[in-house]
C-alpha cells in the first residue's frame, strides 16, 4: 500500500557514526593519494642545486625557467628536472656563488615566470580546500540528523496510516477479486452504494452506519473485503492496525487517532480501516500493567471521534478482528460499530472459486482439476488457498517444470497442512514399523466406524513434528458436529495407542498428541457443548478466558464437586472410546496387517489404493449416500 507521506524515518545513533566514519576514511584517502602523488613528483624529478650548476658547466643544459624560488631545467635530451635557488639572491648571484662562470651561464637560455594557474593554487590550497570540505559535510550530517529527529519529535502524534487513493489503478481490489463471502459482499453493497449516491439516503430520512465491524476467522479476506469496498465505491481508503495507535508515552495513541479522522474527513468520502482493533479496542478496565491507561485513552478517543460524525460527511469506518467477544461494549453500540458482518470459512465452491483467482498467472499442466483440489481442502481460509497455489508452484520450480500438475498441488495440501516433509528425518527399522502400525490403526479405525471421516491418504513420511499421518476428510463440508461423530473422532484419534500397546507390548512418545486432542475435545463435550448425561444440559466453561503467561486462563463458577464428576466424565468417554478402537482393532486384525506391511513398502497409501486393501478384508469404503443417510 502506499505510505503516508507525513511519515518521517527515524533517526539512527548508528547511521550517524557510519556517515562520520564515511567522511574521515573519504579524507583520509585523498590525502594519502594527494601525497603520494606529490612525493612521487618531487622523487623523479628534483635534484640539488650543486647537481644543477655542475650540469650546466658541462653543457647539458638548455633552457632554465625560474618560477620564484623554483628552477625547471631542461636539458638538451628534453628531460625536465627542478631545483631550488637561494631565497635571498637572484639567480645570477647564485650561480656565481657556485662557481659558474658568464659565459657557461650565458650559453643557457634564462626564463622568468611568475606563479600563475588555477593548477598551480590548487596545489598549494588543496589541504586546506580539503579540511574544509570535510568539516563542511561533519556540519551538513549533523544539521541532517538533528532536523530529523525534530521533525520525528513533531510528526510523533501524527497518524502512520497507509493511503491508497482512488486514482491507483494497481492497487485497487473490486468485488470481482473476492471470490465467496456472498452474503458478507452484499451487505457492504449498501455501504458502497452509500459512498456513490448519498442522497438517495439522505432525503428518505436513512442513516447509513457509521462503523461496520468485519468479524471472522484469521485469512478469511476481512481486509481485502475492505479495501473491495473502496475500490468499488471508488474512494480513499485510510488503513491502519490497532496496535499502531498503542505507543509507550501516554496520549500519543489519541493524537493519532485525532489526526487519522482529520485527515479521512478531509479526503471524503473516504473509508477509515482499522485491522486487529481488539489491540485498542478491548473492554476497559480489565487490564494490567502501564500501558492500560495509554489504551484505554485510544479507544475512547475513537468513540469520541465516531460520535462527532455528522450523516453528511461520508466518512465510513470499518474495522477487523477474529476476537469480537473481547471488544469494548461502547465500541459495539448503535451509532458505531453497530453494522456486524460475519465471513465464514469458504465452503467447497467459494474454495474452488477463489483457487481460480490465485490460479490466473500461474500455468497449469492439462491434468489440474481445482474441484478436487476444493474438496480435499475443508477448513481451509483464502489465505491458506493462497499459500497452497504459491506452494505448488514452488515444488513445480523446484524440479524445473515449467507448468504446475496436479501432483504438485496434492503435495502442497500436505505441506501447508503438515509441514514440509523431512527426508533426512530417517527412522529404523523398528521405529518404521511403529509408524506404521500406528498409522494403520487410525486408518482401520475410521474406515470402521459410520461416523468417522473417511480416510485419504496414510504415509509415514515424517512432516513437521509428526513422524507419520492419516489424512482423512469429510465428503460434504459440515457447520454443525454431533455427538457421535465427537465419540466417533475420539476413538479414530486412540486407535494410534491401541494398536502400539496391542501389538508391542509397549507405548511410545507417538501418540501424545493425539491423546492431548482427544482428551480436549471429550472435556468440550461435557463443560462446553451439554453432551453429557451426568452433568446435563449446562455451559461451564466459554470460549474465552484471560491470558497470561501465554496460556488461557479459566475463571471456574463451579463447584469442586462439579469438577471432579467433569473429571469423571472425561476419563469415562476416553476409556469408552479406546474400548471402540481396541473391539475394531481386534476384529480386523488381518486387514490391521495388510494396512500396514503395504506401508512399510511403499511409506505412501493413496485413498483408491487404500480402499481396495480393506474391501479385500470385507470393509466397505465410506460413500457420499451413505453419510447424507446417517445425516
Amino acid at each position: 500500500m502506499a505510505k503516508n507521506t507525513k511519515k518521517d524515518k527515524k533517526p539512527s545513533r548508528f547511521g550517524l557514526l557510519n556517515s562520520i566514519s564515511i567522511v574521515i576514511l573519504v579524507l583520509f584517502l585523498l590525502t594519502s593519494i594527494f601525497s603520494y602523488v606529490a612525493e612521487q613528483n618531487s622523487a623523479s624529478s628534483t635534484i640539488a642545486l650543486s647537481e644543477l650548476v655542475h650540469d650546466i658547466g658541462m653543457g647539458k643544459v638548455a633552457t632554465i625557467t625560474v618560477k620564484g624560488d623554483d628552477l625547471v631545467a631542461e636539458y638538451a635530451d628534453k628531460t625536465v628536472k627542478m631545483s631550488k635557488k637561494e631565497m635571498d639572491s637572484s639567480i645570477t648571484e647564485t650561480f656565481t656563488r657556485y662557481g659558474l662562470t658568464p659565459e657557461k651561464l650565458n650559453a643557457v637560455k634564462m626564463n622568468v615566470e611568475g606563479p600563475s594557474g588555477v593548477l598551480f593554487w590548487i596545489v598549494q590550497f588543496a589541504p586546506f580546500i580539503i579540511l574544509i570540505i570535510f568539516l563542511g559535510l561533519l556540519i551538513w550530517f549533523f544539521t541532517r540528523q538533528v532536523r530529523g529527529a525534530g521533525m520525528q519529535a513533531f510528526s510523533f502524534g501524527q497518524s502512520k496510516a497507509r493511503i491508497i487513493l482512488p486514482d491507483d489503478k494497481k492497487q485497487k481490489v473490486t468485488f470481482k477479486d473476492v471470490a465467496g463471502a456472498k452474503e458478507a459482499k452484499q451487505e457492504l453493497s449498501e455501504i458502497v452504494d452509500f459512498l456513490k449516491n448519498p442522497k438517495k439516503f439522505l432525503e428518505i430520512g436513512a442513516v447509513i452506519p457509521k462503523g461496520i465491524l468485519l468479524m471472522g476467522a484469521p485469512g478469511t479476506g476481512k481486509t481485502l473485503l475492505a479495501r473491495a469496498v473502496a475500490g468499488e465505491a471508488g474512494v480513499a481508503f485510510f488503513a491502519i492496525s490497532g496496535s499502531e495507535f498503542v505507543e509507550m508515552f501516554v496520549g500519543v495513541g489519541a493524537s493519532r487517532v485525532r489526526d487519522l479522522f482529520g485527515m479521512a474527513k478531509q479526503a471524503a468520502p473516504a473509508i477509515i480501516f482499522v485491522d486487529e482493533i481488539d489491540a485498542v479496542g478491548r473492554v476497559r478496565g480489565a487490564g494490567v500493567g502501564g500501558g492500560n491507561d495509554e489504551r484505554e485513552q485510544t479507544l475512547n478517543q475513537i468513540l469520541v471521534e465516531m460520535d462527532g460524525f455528522e450523516p453528511n460527511e461520508k466518512v465510513i469506518v470499518m474495522a477487523a478482528t477474529n476476537r469480537p467477544d473481547v471488544l469494548d461494549p461502547a465500541l459495539l453500540r448503535p451509532g458505531r460499530f453497530d453494522r456486524r458482518v460475519t465471513i465464514d470459512l469458504p465452503d467447497r465452491n467459494d474454495r474452488e472459486d477463489i483457487l481460480k483467482i490465485h490460479s490466473a498467472k500461474k500455468p497449469f499442466g492439462e491434468d489440474v482439476v481445482l474441484r478436487v483440489i476444493a474438496e480435499r481442502t475443508p477448513g481451509f481460509s483464502g489465505a491458506d488457498l493462497y499459500s497452497l497455489m504459491n506452494e505448488g508452484a514452488i515444488l513445480a520450480a523446484r524440479e524445473n517444470r515449467t507448468k504446475i500438475s496436479q501432483y504438485d498441488l496434492i503435495r502442497a495440501i500436505e505441506k501447508v497442512m503438515l509441514g514440509p516433509e523431512r527426508k533426512s528425518h530417517l527412522l529404523s527399522k523398528k521405529e518404521k514399523e511403529i509408524t506404521a502400525y500406528h498409522e494403520a490403526g487410525h486408518a482401520l479405525v475410521a474406515s470402521v466406524l459410520p461416523y468417522a471421516d473417511p480416510v485419504h491418504k496414510i504415509s509415514i513420511i515424517s512432516r513437521g513434528r509428526a513422524a507419520g499421518y492419516t489424512l482423512h476428510l469429510p465428503l460434504e463440508d459440515r457447520k454443525m458436529q454431533s455427538k457421535k461423530e465427537f465419540l466417533d473422532d475420539i476413538a479414530v484419534s486412540l486407535g494410534g495407542y491401541v494398536v502400539e500397546k496391542m501389538m508391542f507390548q509397549d507405548v511410545t512418545t507417538g501418540p501424545s498428541n493425539d491423546l492431548q486432542v482427544s482428551t480436549a475435545l471429550a472435556r468440550d463435550m461435557v463443560t462446553k457443548y451439554g453432551m453429557s448425561e451426568k452433568i446435563g444440559v449446562l455451559a461451564l466453561e466459554s470460549n474465552g478466558g484471560r491470558a497470561m503467561f501465554g496460556k488461557g486462563i479459566e475463571e471456574k463458577e463451579y463447584s469442586e464437586k462439579i469438577s471432579a464428576d467433569v473429571d469423571s466424565e472425561v476419563a469415562r468417554i476416553m476409556d469408552e472410546g479406546y474400548k471402540k478402537a481396541e473391539h475394531i482393532v481386534t476384529t480386523h486384525k488381518a486387514a490391521l496387517d495388510a494396512i500396514a506391511k503395504r506401508l512399510i513398502e511403499v511409506e505412501n497409501i493413496e485413498r483408491e489404493e487404500y480402499e481396495t486393501i480393506i474391501m479385500a478384508h470385507g470393509i466397505q469404503p465410506k460413500k457420499k449416500l451413505d453419510i447424507e443417510h446417517q445425516a
